[in-house]
């Protein structure tokens, strides 16, 4: 890492703090890792462990005569640990990640049986539980970048409802959605979970639901418009 590069993040160049970030990936995760297991998705850790490294970046001094990196290990360790401490509630229950074992399961096992991908309502089917109740363990175990996948049709990903230039606002927000998304109704959540993390059509996810497409549209609008109003956009 250049000392120029350095600087220029520390001047509040954004751009130079996203190419620090990915950099020093490793280094976070390094030190995110050390959390797993507390109740707190991993992507989430590391989300977190990312708003510590930028607060290193605007912390730092060159005069300090250290190492960037053994500066910002503490710094990063410390953001986690705060969360945890103070905000720890975005926890997946063991039920839900039962469920989502048992789900993946399954739909490995319907792949090979129909020789294509399954849709929501065979799963449910196989494993005994509704559609929404799918949608909701799959969703609970996510990842975060699913945030930025487009849907199919128009290209909008969810990461797009996230307010804000600034980097560590983002990471933050992110942080919220994922948690923002499990609090929806379990047909908006079942709706979201498909057009955004699915990639599937509004068609095809009438057809798994057993509903229209109009309908779809429908509440796919009012789930979008609820996810802003929980992130305080409105």
């Amino acid at each position: 890492m250049s000392t120029e590069l350095l600087e220029r993040a520390a001047g509040g160049d954004q751009e130079a703090k996203e190419r620090m970030i990915l950099e020093n990936s490793g280094l976070i995760w390094s030190v995110a890792r050390r959390f797993m297991g507390r109740g707190v998705e991993s992507d989430d850790l590391y989300q977190l462990g990312c708003v510590g490294f930028l607060k290193a970046i605007d912390g730092f001094d060159l005069e300090f005569g250290t190492q960037f990196s053994t500066y910002a290990v503490p710094k990063i360790a410390g953001e986690i640990r705060r969360f945890l401490r103070d905000d720890g509630s975005i926890k997946v229950s063991r039920t839900l990640k039962e469920q989502a074992a048992q789900i993946r399961t399954a739909r490995s096992q319907l792949t090979v049986t129909l020789g294509r991908e399954p849709l929501l309502s065979e799963v449910a089917d196989a494993v005994g539980l509704t559609v929404e109740e799918v949608a909701a363990a799959e969703t609970a175990a996510l990842p975060a970048d699913s945030l930025q996948r487009p849907a199919s049709e128009d290209g909008c990903s969810l990461e797009q409802l996230i307010p804000g230039e600034d980097i560590e606002e983002r990471i933050l927000e992110t942080v919220s959605l994922r948690d923002a998304i499990g609090a929806l109704e379990p047909r908006h959540k079942a709706v979201i979970q498909m057009r955004y993390y699915r990639g599937m059509t509004q068609d095809k996810t009438a057809a798994a639901m057993g509903i229209s497409q109009v309908q779809v549209s429908r509440i796919e609008r009012k789930a979008l418009q609820r996810l802003r109003e929980l992130l305080g956009e409105e």
